[in-house]
């Protein structure tokens, strides 16, 4: 598996493990719907959670702006749209982004709760 494969699967773990201690039910990992994937589905409460994870190393770190642009956001509404209709769920549906950094063996987390937002 190539680097940022592995990374973006160390990362994606690290979110789910924090994301759990915070008190949300994993309802899903990499749910693919036609070209998108939902990295995360998260459910607490009422909100259903949808989280996009982006783990860079210390040395590569744009702006979260420049990573997720329109289409990808066109895309992610789209697929999780689907779930919802899909499983018939009543709930409120909030778009996040963890950002995980990784140097060496330190590891930083940042949360944006509803951060399509914030772009």
């Amino acid at each position: 598996m190539a680097f940022h494969n592995d990374l973006g699967a160390k990362g994606e773990q690290i979110a789910v493990d924090f994301l759990i201690k915070k008190g949300y039910k994993i309802l899903e990992k990499n749910y693919r719907y036609r070209k998108a994937e939902l990295d995360i589905i998260a459910q607490k409460e009422s909100i259903l959670a949808i989280i996009e994870v982006k783990t860079r190393s210390a040395g590569f770190l744009e702006g979260l702006e420049q990573t997720i642009g329109k289409r990808k956001i066109l895309l992610l509404t789209t697929a999780a749209d689907f779930y919802v209709q899909e499983r018939d769920l009543d709930v409120d549906v909030r778009f996040d982004v963890i950002l995980i950094i990784l140097k060496g063996d330190a590891v930083s987390i940042e949360h944006w709760e509803d951060a399509f937002y914030h772009f």
